[in-house]
C-alpha cells in the first residue's frame, strides 16, 4: 500500500454529483464530469491492503481490489487496468451501476466509512479508455468451433467475450433492435450514458463477435434450427418475466410495467422518438415497488415533468446505519440509501408526503379507482407491520394518474417459445434448470446470467457470463484456459 496512514489521515470523499436543479433538465450521468480523477489516488491511498481482503471476496467477480487500488494510488493506470480487467469484461458498467457489495465488506467499514471502491472502479475503466489501454483482443487462431449466445444483456456479451478470446466464433442474437439488454432499455440514460455500451460493442466486433439484432430465437429463428447450426448455445436472455399486481382495479388504463415504461423514455434518448408515449409530463405519478428500478423510473419521471411523484415500498424504512444482529459486517446490510434519483425528487417535491425523498414505506396497495373513461386517478394504501399485516385506520388514497408497477421479476419470458421448443426443463419458481456446469436438460445448451439464477446484480450476470464461458470452453474443447468456477453459485477464479 502506497500510504501505511491513508486510512486514518484522508477521508472518504465520493464523486460529486451535478445540482439537481441542473441535471434534472438533461439526461446526462448524475456525476460532475472530470471531478473524480483529481481525487481517486487519495481515495484508493485509504486501502489497508488486508492480510484478508474481504472486499474481494464480497465481489462476485472476484476483483482484485488491493491490488488496483494500490497502482491508482501510485497512478501506474496501465497495470491497474490490467488487474481490473483480469476479472471483469466491462467495469465501467459495474462502476457505474453495481450497488458494490464490495464497500460492504471493507475492512475499513467496520467502524469507518468504507474505501470508495466502486468510484476507483469506474476512474480505472474510463482511464483505461482514455489512455488507449483496451484494444481489442481478437484470438490468434480459430478453434473451428460454433456458439450462438441468446440475449445480449452483461451476461451474453461476457460470455461472448470470452468465448470469441478463446477462439471460438460467436454470434450473440438479440431480439431488440438495439444491444444491451436491460443496459440498453431499462437502466436510464442519466445512470449510464450508452457511449460506454456502444464502445464495449465496438471492441467485440473488432474481436470478431458477430451481432444478429432484430431477432428472437423461438419466433423469427426457430429454436431447434438455432441449435443444430452451432456447436453449443447459451442462453442468456435474463429475468423478463415481470410480476404483477393483483387487486381490484388493474384493469384501468394508465397502469403500466415498469419495463413498459422505462425502455420508451430510453428510446427517446436514442432519438427513436420526440415524447414517449407514456411520458409522466404534468401526472401524478405513483410506483409500486421499492427497488431500484422503482428509483429508476422516479428518476426518469422527474424529468420529464411529472405533477408529483411517490414510489411505495412495502418494507418497513431501515435505519442509516448497519444492524449488526441482523447484518453483521461483512455482509450486505440493509440499510436508508438515498439514490440520485430520490435526492431529485426531494428537493423537487412539492405535494405533502411522510418522506422528503418522495418515498413511503410500509405501505400496500389496497386497490385502483379511476375516472368515468376508465382511466386510473386513485391508489389507495394502508400501512403494513413487519408481518405485513395491514395496521388499522392507516388507509389513504394518492392521486394517481399513471401508475408504474416494479415489482421485480420472476425468471425469463416463455412468450416466444424458445423454452418449449427446445424442451428446457423449468425450476418451481421459474427459472432455468441447469447442474454445476452450466448445463440445461439438452445437450449441448447452457444456461446463465437472470434466466437460471434469477433476479439479480449486473456484478453477478458479468460473473455469470465469464463462468458459463469457460464451461462451454471446456465442453467444446475438452479444457479451458479461462476463469473457471467449481459450480454455478461459486465465484469464478482468476487462472
Amino acid at each position: 500500500m502506497a500510504d501505511p496512514k491513508g486510512f486514518m489521515t484522508t477521508p472518504r470523499q465520493d464523486w460529486p454529483r451535478r445540482p439537481v436543479e441542473e441535471r434534472v433538465r438533461d439526461w446526462d450521468e448524475v456525476y460532475v464530469p472530470g471531478a473524480l480523477l483529481p481525487i481517486i489516488s487519495k481515495q484508493a491511498d485509504r486501502c489497508m491492503d488486508c492480510g484478508i481482503p474481504f472486499c474481494h471476496e464480497a465481489c462476485p467477480l472476484g476483483n482484485l481490489i488491493p491490488e488496483w487500488n494500490d497502482l491508482v494510488s501510485r497512478e501506474d493506470w496501465r497495470a491497474a487496468a490490467d488487474r481490473l480487467h483480469a476479472t471483469n469484461n466491462f467495469p465501467e458498467y459495474t462502476g457505474r451501476l453495481c450497488p458494490a457489495p464490495c464497500e460492504s465488506g471493507c475492512v475499513l467499514a467496520i467502524n469507518q466509512p468504507a474505501v470508495t471502491i466502486k468510484n476507483v472502479e469506474v476512474a480505472i475503466a474510463d482511464r483505461a479508455w482514455e489512455l488507449g489501454f483496451t484494444p481489442p483482443r481478437p484470438p490468434d487462431r480459430l478453434s473451428g468451433r460454433t456458439v450462438a449466445v441468446i440475449g445480449s444483456g452483461p451476461t451474453g456479451l461476457a460470455a461472448a467475450q470470452q468465448l470469441t478470446r478463446a477462439g471460438h466464433t460467436v454470434a450473440v442474437y438479440e431480439k431488440d433492435d438495439r444491444l444491451g439488454g436491460l443496459m440498453r432499455y431499462g437502466i436510464p440514460e442519466f445512470k449510464m450514458e450508452k457511449h460506454h455500451l456502444e464502445r464495449r460493442i465496438e471492441q467485440m466486433r473488432a474481436e470478431g463477435t458477430k451481432f444478429r439484432t432484430s431477432t428472437a430465437v423461438g419466433r423469427d429463428i426457430g429454436a431447434a434450427e438455432l441449435r443444430s447450426r452451432y456447436d453449443a448455445v447459451v442462453i442468456a436472455t435474463g429475468a423478463t418475466a415481470w410480476r404483477e399486481l393483483d387487486v381490484p382495479g388493474r384493469e384501468l388504463s394508465g397502469i403500466h410495467q415498469a419495463m413498459e415504461y422505462l425502455p420508451l423514455a430510453n428510446r427517446v434518448c436514442e432519438g427513436d422518438l420526440a415524447v414517449s408515449p407514456l411520458s409522466a409530463a404534468g401526472k401524478h405519478v405513483v410506483i409500486v415497488g421499492g427497488g431500484d428500478t422503482g428509483a429508476d423510473c422516479l428518476g426518469t419521471a422527474v424529468r420529464e415533468g411529472a405533477a408529483s411523484v411517490t414510489q411505495l415500498d412495502i418494507y418497513a424504512q431501515p435505519g442509516g446505519e448497519r444492524d449488526e444482529d441482523v447484518d453483521p459486517w461483512p455482509t450486505y446490510p440493509k440499510i436508508y440509501r438515498l439514490s440520485a434519483a430520490h435526492e431529485e425528487a426531494g428537493e423537487l417535491r412539492t405535494a405533502p408526503a411522510a418522506n422528503a425523498d418522495a418515498r413511503l414505506f410500509a405501505a400496500s396497495t389496497l386497490r385502483f379507482t379511476g375516472d368515468a373513461d376508465g382511466h386510473v386517478r386513485s391508489l389507495h394504501l394502508v400501512e403494513v407491520d413487519a408481518q405485513r399485516r395491514p395496521v388499522p385506520d392507516t388507509g389513504r388514497t394518492l392521486p394517481a394518474d399513471l401508475v408504474l408497477l416494479a415489482l421485480g421479476f420472476s425468471g425469463p419470458d416463455k412468450e416466444d417459445g424458445l423454452i418449449d421448443q427446445l424442451g428446457l426443463e423449468l425450476e418451481p419458481r421459474g427459472t432455468l434448470t441447469r447442474d454445476a456446469r452450466f448445463a440445461t436438460n439438452v445437450p449441448g445448451v447452457f444456461a446463465a446470467g437472470d434466466a437460471a439464477r434469477g433476479q439479480s446484480l449486473i456484478v453477478w450476470a458479468i460473473a455469470e457470463g465469464r463462468a458459463v464461458a469457460a464451461a462451454v470452453d471446456r465442453h467444446l474443447t475438452g479444457s479451458s484456459r479461462l476463469p473457471a468456477p467449481i459450480g454455478p453459485y461459486d465465484r469464478p477464479m482468476v487462472v
